[in-house]
């Protein structure tokens, strides 16, 4: 059983502690139970190979975790896999091996959809800082309204850490010892499934979630402690931030004042570059998160078709 990181803190070093435990499957395992072990040994690759919480590197775990489920799409097809699991679909076991996409579904769609929004929000601050200058009220107003995406996101991506905490914390009951060798490898695979998924959906929330200072009656307190904190990040500083963090931090340094017109013109240089690669990793995301979603929903609904068979 992997251990999992207590909600106190939602740490970067705490996904890395959800290491997935290799699996025995029967000699004679059927192809398709074969073909989603060789998806899990890739996203454990994944996982192992991880150090940081970037973008890139979470877009290459959800399009790894959209192949692995439909895989298992496949698998929850097959004549023999629906006879195995119709019957015992009465007992909890099964039912409670149901029920880990069916919860996957709902976190996956939340998060797209507050990803949408906010990329709709980075795009017209993107679009204020092509036509104005650093001085234009159109600006403070889209990074504003960025700012608020920024926190609801936050908010939303700690709701769904909470429900995923939630989630782990259940433990399965034990499937009987005596199961045909087809049924027991379709059980430890979707468990090892379950696992995984699990800790790539931490992995994004906790990205998500980056740090966000609270606000104070004043406008513009966020940006204010940002400010505090120093608008630029040094090269080492940067190395140990994500791009959320990374376009917060030129946020705040584009709002500073009383420069000569040279540097407000290489602030808002720098202000679109950094949003222009954060919009593109978002954009992977967002394509992730969609095609994982197709491939949950079909599994429940083949899961849904066992149970009611």
């Amino acid at each position: 059983m992997m251990k999992r990181a207590t909600m106190g803190t939602f740490s970067p070093k705490a996904s890395k502690s959800y290491k997935i435990r290799s699996i025995s499957l029967p000699t004679r395992s059927h192809p398709s139970t074969h073909k989603i072990e060789e998806e899990l040994n890739k996203l454990r690759a994944w996982e192992a190979s991880s150090s940081s919480l970037k973008v890139e590197t979470i877009c290459s775990g959800l399009s790894g975790l959209g192949e692995l489920y439909k895989c298992i799409e496949d698998l929850l097809k097959l004549p023999l896999t629906q006879q195995a699991l119709s019957q015992h679909q009465h007992e909890k076991w099964v039912i409670e091996l149901f029920d880990g996409p069916v919860r996957y579904v709902d976190i996956c769609g939340n998060t797209r959809d507050a990803i949408l929004l906010m990329k709709s929000s980075m795009q017209e601050l993107q679009s204020a800082l092509r036509r104005r200058n650093v001085a234009d009220l159109d600006i403070e107003s889209n990074v504003t309204t960025y700012i608020c995406f920024r926190r609801k996101m936050k908010k939303e991506s700690t709701k769904s850490l909470l429900a995923l905490k939630q989630m782990d914390s259940v433990t399965g009951s034990p499937p009987p010892l005596d199961l045909a060798n087809h049924l027991s490898a379709v059980i430890r695979v979707l468990r090892e499934a379950s696992l995984i998924t699990s800790s790539i959906f931490y992995s994004l929330l906790l990205f998500l979630s980056a740090a966000l200072s609270k606000p104070k009656p004043n406008r513009w307190s966020f940006v204010s402690k940002l400010m505090q904190k120093g608008a630029l990040l040094s090269n080492n500083q940067e190395e140990k931030t994500n791009e959320l963090e990374r376009v917060d931090a030129i946020l705040s340094n584009l709002l500073l004042k009383n420069s000569s017109k040279d540097v407000e013109a290489e602030k808002i240089q720098s202000a679109q570059k950094r949003l222009e690669s954060l919009d593109a990793g978002i954009e992977g995301l967002e394509n992730g998160l969609e095609c994982l979603f197709r491939h949950l929903i079909n599994a429940r609904v083949s899961f849904l078709n066992i149970l009611s068979s």
